[in-house]
């Protein structure tokens, strides 16, 4: 496969362009990784080069294709029950949080749904033991269309359910035989439990929370330090004080003007 040639005004333009419309930021030493993301794109489209595809990007009619470039240039790898010690955490808070009766969670860049999934299968168990009441309900944004329509459908391979317990495993899964095998489909009690939506976190929103836990986990490391500042405020703005904010450990703490606690490492309690 020939190489594309990718300029640097070609690549200044793209960086441009997924900075203003999502908030991704990428210095001069991400220049290979978009070509190597995008150029296969390109070839498949049947376009001469990056110029095409930069004119496609800022055609406003063209939604699909520009979802299409988000996804190739954002990492989605993700699996269930990741850094465990933040849902040991929620295991020994959550019933404290709120009121037993309705519990709030967001999981606010929910990529394929596994964190989401993952913090339902928590709750139900909590309520089957009486600790939370059934009222309890979680919300999963991300800014990708496509990922979460995979979401939807809840369907993954066996090795992302590898942190899964075999009791989870047995109450909450089916394991697909046949042509099917090696995937795995959450059951209805876990699919239904879980509400998506598309959300840009760069942009402002309205109408969400207050919620008792809210994730952020692994997405950060997209934006500039700005853009990060003001997502962290802009999230914070929902979650309830006394609440648990998680990043992703590796982040460490971003700043913002929300009051935080350090709980664990990647965990906050919002203060006020």
């Amino acid at each position: 496969m020939a190489t594309i040639s990718f300029s640097d005004r070609e690549f200044k333009r793209i960086g441009d362009i997924m900075y203003e419309a999502a908030g991704l930021s990428y210095n001069d030493s991400k220049k290979s990784l978009i070509q190597s993301r995008l150029a296969p794109r390109i070839q498949r489209l049947g376009l001469a080069g990056f110029a095409d595809y930069i004119a496609i990007l800022e055609d406003e009619s063209e939604v699909a294709e520009f979802q299409m470039a988000v996804d190739l240039l954002t990492t989605n790898e993700t699996y269930f029950f990741r850094e465990p010690k933040h849902y040991d955490l929620l295991q020994q808070e959550l019933p404290a949080l709120a009121d037993k009766s309705a519990i709030s969670v967001w999981s606010a860049a929910a990529s394929f749904g596994d964190e989401a999934y993952s913090t339902a299968m928590l709750l139900s168990d909590l309520q089957m033991s009486g600790r939370v009441g059934p009222n309890w309900s979680i919300l999963a944004t991300d800014i990708s269309h496509r990922v979460l329509l995979s979401a939807k459908e809840a369907v993954y391979p066996e090795d992302r359910l590898r942190a899964v317990s075999p009791d989870r495993l047995r109450r909450y899964c089916l394991r697909g035989e046949g042509p099917s095998q090696g995937q795995v489909l959450l059951q209805d009690k876990i699919r239904n439990r879980v509400q998506f939506g598309q959300l840009n976190l760069c942009k402002a929103f309205s109408g969400l929370g207050p919620f008792d836990v809210v994730f952020l986990r692994n997405v950060l490391i997209y934006f500039d330090l700005p853009t990060k500042t003001d997502v962290v405020d802009r999230v914070l703005a929902t979650l309830k004080p006394g609440g648990l904010f998680f990043l992703g450990t590796a982040e460490g703490r971003v700043p913002c003007s929300t009051p935080l606690q350090t709980v664990i490492p990647g965990a906050f309690r919002k203060m006020t």
